[in-house]
């Protein structure tokens, strides 16, 4: 498989950022395309080889909006798709996680050759600089991923053969929000949800009984870390 362009669909948020930054190091040619290339997303996709499609954060009509650009990728003849869901897409306590498990059926599901890639929580996500406020438990476990990783194995199974077809978890490391914390040398506690949003709200309950754990050798398979 030779892999010369790569549309990058949401592509210029950090995850887009991270992913087009790691396919630029591998002599690949990025395309981000955000809303502004939305209602003509079918030329902006002309020319492509395969697609990373990211969808915006709590999205309320995920299905839809995978539905739809697995539709224009098969129309342009970009028959290779990777798709960034989550880890536990299927936890029904947790309703844009299980927006993403319905997502994922569609690209299972689309005709095209496909990848499913489920991060775990960023480390990027925490600002360990100063005291930290969580409004979960600080002690559940995690499987963290750094950003610079999730580019790099996106960018890994775009170009290389052998992915089409598989669901890989993706963490750097285990730890809990307060291993990680003590490490930086900053304080944590818990405080009470703000509740901003609810599928939030459902997410911060979920991850004080449960955390989000998830293994770490996938990734040091794909990216040859033994």
């Amino acid at each position: 498989m030779t892999v010369r362009r790569v549309a990058v669909i949401g592509g210029h948020g950090k995850t887009g950022r991270a992913v087009c930054g790691a396919l630029a190091d591998r002599g690949v040619d990025p395309r981000p395309l955000g809303r502004a290339d939305w209602p003509d997303l079918a030329r902006a996709v002309a020319g492509c080889d395969a697609a990373y499609v990211i969808a915006p954060n709590l999205r309320p009509d995920e299905p839809a909006y995978v539905a739809s650009a697995l539709d224009v990728l098969a129309e342009a003849g970009v028959g290779r798709v990777v798709y960034h869901s989550v880890a536990s897409p299927y936890v029904p306590a947790m309703p844009h996680h299980v927006g993403k498990a319905v997502s994922e059926d569609l690209v299972r599901r689309s005709g095209l050759g496909w990848t499913i890639l489920q991060p775990g929580a960023y480390l990027q996500n925490l600002d360990l600089c100063g005291p930290l406020e969580l409004p979960y438990s600080p002690d559940v476990p995690f499987g963290f991923l750094d950003l610079a990783d999730l580019g790099r194995a996106a960018a890994v199974v775009l170009t290389e053969d052998g992915h089409a077809g598989a669901t890989y978890e993706l963490a750097t490391r285990v730890a809990t929000v307060r291993e990680l914390a003590d490490e930086a040398g900053a304080d944590v506690r818990q405080v009470p949800d703000p509740e901003q949003h609810p599928w939030l709200s459902a997410m911060f309950v979920y991850y004080d009984l449960h955390g989000l754990p998830v293994g770490t050798r996938v990734l040091a398979a794909l990216l040859g870390r033994g």
